[in-house]
């Protein structure tokens, strides 16, 4: 059957959706035609004309009290959007809601204004404010509308920020900032959002290929043939049943002036580009959005293409294991064992369980990679359980180092993209043990996010390591606050962060092996 796919569609439409964002006075926004009045629940209102005659008694009666997230529109000569900040904001995260909140409220304006002179204080900086409300206003405005006929979303085109003349140089910096964070997450979202046939792991390397040069990175493309003489069983098994070829994408970012002791971070991201389950189908109600179980290779492609902009000082490099799992005649079957890059045996008890297999080649080769990382990172949208566990808003963390996990939880605050640590308890490994092989992709029927943390700490050897479980959070069905409909890009704005931020680990604080066998 012959397919027609657009071949002019772009599956990273953001790279060309961009906000000029400026940095004013106070008196820039008051002449904005729409602009933002931050009001917490308590206390005097603030100076504005649009408040002029108005009381908190007034403001109630029209559904407005100042809880956070609330909005009113006050028209006049100009818009006025009054945005509630609750207790009132004192950290980035509650600033990026709250500018996040105003520009869903004035969503046919493409350009918007807000001072934050009055949010500027020693708990937050004038660099962090500007960077908050830069990731707030672009990312609530973010839209996937590449494959619609007609685009509906008003783009963002200018973000006017007030701060006072001696905080405008670091006002200038956070938004530089924010603008490649939240690009990082757009592209990311992009990918998430992109249908299953429009983005195989053939046209990701494609991608992969043309812009990461731009962004200064190294690309190296591992087709079918170059999978097989590296052993990589794990990714060829998954890709059994598909007609369309796997792909390993390798990335790597190298600062100006690196050397053996610049410290170095490895990433491995899990690119299932489709998943049906394979031999183990998936029921239709859980099928219908595993276009984004790719989101963890695209999170890690779309933090690594900022790197070099923010001037990230370490050395990064990426393994993107992608493929899609599909069912066909030709499909691993169920008691099949594959053969892991480095010899270790796998037997597949369940061929949904396809994520863990393919990442542990990808640990496997990162552990070989002749200029070892000092640590180690995979993202993936791999378990059902840890949804079950955390819900849809924090994402699974397991680490075999307490400064990795520490790191971990450092980027993710910085982002507001949290994440809880869970033990990463070696008892439970006796039920991965298999008759015939070195270790069976599952366990029992508890603990599962548990159990798929620690088959990949199989495959890391002694490097510190974390894991990052996004499938909670790799997805919303409606708007909330900057996260928009659909992919959020969960994980890329953290990745850049930990890259930017990250100090090489001691050595590895738990047991490398469960010494199953």
């Amino acid at each position: 059957m012959s397919v027609v796919i657009d071949p002019s569609f772009d599956p990273v439409p953001s790279l060309a959706q961009t906000t000029d964002v400026v940095i004013g006075s106070g008196a820039d926004v008051t002449a904005a035609p729409v602009r933002a009045c931050l009001i917490a629940a308590e206390g005097d209102l603030p100076s504005c004309d649009h408040l002029e005659g108005q009381t908190r008694e007034s403001l109630a009666a029209a559904g407005f009290t100042g809880k956070a997230g609330q909005t009113l529109r006050l028209p006049g000569q100009t818009l006025c959007v009054l945005v509630g900040t609750g207790k009132g904001i004192t950290s980035a995260a509650e600033l990026r809601n709250a500018v996040a909140s105003f520009t869903r409220a004035a969503s046919e304006s493409d350009a918007l204004a807000l001072d934050l002179t009055e949010v500027i204080s020693d708990e937050l900086s004038a660099r962090d404010a500007a960077l908050a409300a830069t990731e707030g206003a672009v990312l609530a405005r973010y839209r996937f509308e590449a494959l619609k006929g007609e685009a509906k979303n008003v783009a963002l085109k200018t973000l006017t920020l007030g701060v006072a003349d001696a905080d405008q140089a670091a006002a200038k910096e956070g938004v530089a900032r924010g603008l490649v964070l939240a690009r990082a997450a757009s592209i990311s979202r992009d990918l998430g959002n992109t249908p299953p046939r429009h983005l195989t792991a053939e046209k990701f390397a494609d991608i992969a290929a043309k812009l990461g040069p731009e962004f200064g990175l190294e690309v190296e493309i591992f087709d079918r043939d170059a999978l097989i003489e590296l052993g990589t069983g794990g990714l060829l098994g998954v890709n059994a049943g598909s007609v369309d070829e796997p792909r390993m994408i390798k990335l790597r970012y190298t600062p100006e002036g690196a050397n053996a002791n610049t410290p170095h971070l490895g990433l491995v991201g899990k690119g299932i580009m489709f998943d049906s389950g394979g031999v183990s189908l998936k029921p239709p109600t859980s099928m219908g959005d595993m276009k984004m179980d790719m989101m963890g290779a695209g999170a890690v492609f779309s933090a690594m293409l900022g790197l070099r902009e923010l001037g990230v000082t370490n050395k990064v490099t990426g393994w993107l294991m992608c493929t899609d799992n599909m069912l066909s005649g030709t499909a691993t079957k169920i008691g099949d064992v594959l053969t892991i890059r480095g010899g270790k045996t796998i037997e597949v008890k369940n061929s949904d369980a396809e994520g863990r297999i393919v990442m542990a080649d990808g640990l496997v080769l990162a552990t070989e990679e002749a200029d070892r990382p000092d640590a180690i990172v995979d993202i993936a949208t791999l378990t059902g359980n840890a949804m079950a566990a955390l819900g849809l808003r924090t994402a699974a963390t397991f680490a075999n180092n307490d400064e990795v996990a520490a790191q971990l939880a450092a980027a993710a605050d910085l982002t507001d993209e949290r994440v809880w640590q869970m033990p990463l308890d070696h008892r439970y490994a006796d039920q991965m043990k298999s008759n015939v092989a070195d270790l069976s992709n599952i366990g029992g029927p508890y603990g599962g996010a548990i159990l798929a943390a620690l088959f990949l700490n199989e495959f890391v050897a002694d490097v510190p390591w974390g894991h990052i479980d996004i499938a909670p959070t790799m997805e919303v069905a409606s708007d909330d606050l900057w996260r928009s409909t659909g992919s959020t890009g969960f994980g890329a704005r953290l990745l850049t962060e930990l890259a930017a931020a990250f100090t090489a680990p001691a050595a590895t604080d738990a047991p490398q092996s469960s010494e199953m066998n």
